[in-house]
């Protein structure tokens, strides 16, 4: 398939991101975006495309054409002082008093913690026959965006892998670009998990290309998420199929497995500035795309949007992949699915 691709040059300059190497910019937090990029059919799967009609023609568990791999970047889980206080004044105009006598005192009542969501997550998901990665951020004091310590979520994390969802590593702001904060950050989360961590995606969606991917596959992970763009849903290289990624400088494969971004709740409604009904016909057609080619779709939902019509929009997802047969996985059933048949 490799030596295929290559004789089309247009497309193996897509599937290895040669124009990623070299960046002549990047935005502020050091990414290639969807903006910068010369690919203008993101919606359109090119290189899944090609190896379909090259004979790629992937199964999956009781014969379902294609996959969902739902996954949660865990950034926070705890509302922000302002955030409860926007949330109890939003409570009170709508008249639910007894909720918002209860969100001041979230922050030390988890029960009450509209953040400390796992295991509803977990419950809705399993009305789906579905389960998914979380991706928890290990930070220490000091760090940016450091909002807890990963050592007081030992319980739910041991209750999340028992239950069989997968426990993944958030690396922080600077660890796509460090291989030594990389590896401490893996081995402190499985100290407090107390097994091997196989998934990663990195905050903010910050990735190098490859080096980032170099890495990973150094420091013994099975498998990356990062790779979408952060301001358009789609996909970046044209795979909606996991891959091993190519190293064009070392002209070898990177062992490790991506697999690849497409739908993200901020890129939606965020850098996308779509409303609800222009973000779902996007997600149907990816969704429906994905079908088309027996791919793997990934969902990034963060725990943070589990609330309100977000939710309500989360659900949509589940049901309409229900709908379709699916299989909704974690990114380590996908990742073991894929290694054993493919």
């Amino acid at each position: 398939m490799i030596k295929k691709m290559e004789e089309d040059e247009e497309l193996w300059e897509l599937f290895t991101k040669k124009e990623e190497y070299d960046p002549i910019l990047l935005d502020k937090y050091g990414r290639f975006s969807y903006y910068l990029s010369s690919q203008r059919n993101i919606f359109e799967p090119q290189v899944s495309n090609f190896l379909i009609k090259n004979g790629l023609s992937p199964e999956y568990p009781e014969g379902r054409k294609f996959a969902v791999c739902l996954t949660h970047d865990i950034d926070f889980v705890c509302p922000g002082m302002l955030n409860t206080a926007a949330r109890t004044v939003k409570a009170l105009k709508r008249g639910q008093f007894a909720q918002a006598s209860i969100l001041p005192f979230s922050r030390i009542n988890k029960t009450w913690n509209p953040l400390w969501n796992f295991r509803q997550i977990m419950k809705l998901e399993e009305n789906y026959g579905a389960k998914s990665t979380f991706y928890f951020l290990t930070l220490d004091p000091g760090n940016e965006d450091f909002t807890f310590s990963i050592e007081e979520l030992e319980g739910e994390l041991g209750h999340i892998s028992d239950d069989g969802w997968e426990v993944g590593l958030h690396g922080g702001h600077e660890a796509y670009n460090n291989p030594l904060e990389i590896r401490s950050k893996k081995q402190k989360l499985e100290k407090v998990l107390r097994k091997e961590v196989m998934g990663y995606r990195n905050h903010y969606l910050r990735f190098r290309t490859p080096k980032t991917w170099e890495f990973l596959a150094d420091a013994g992970f099975s498998y990356d998420s990062t790779f979408g763009y952060h301001d358009c849903a789609g996909f970046r290289n044209g795979m909606c199929h996991p891959f091993r990624p190519y190293n064009l400088n070392t002209r070898k494969e990177i062992d490790i497995l991506e697999i690849p971004l497409s739908i993200m709740d901020t890129t939606l409604f965020s850098q996308m500035h779509l409303d609800f009904n222009q973000a779902w016909k996007l997600t149907k057609k990816l969704i429906d795309t994905v079908e088309s080619y027996r791919g793997v779709l990934t969902v990034l939902w963060h725990n943070t949007y589990m609330q309100g019509d977000y939710l309500e929009f989360y659900k949509k997802i589940l049901q309409y992949c229900t709908q379709k047969d699916a299989w909704s996985a974690s990114g380590a059933e996908i990742y073991r699915w894929w290694k054993k048949n493919y």
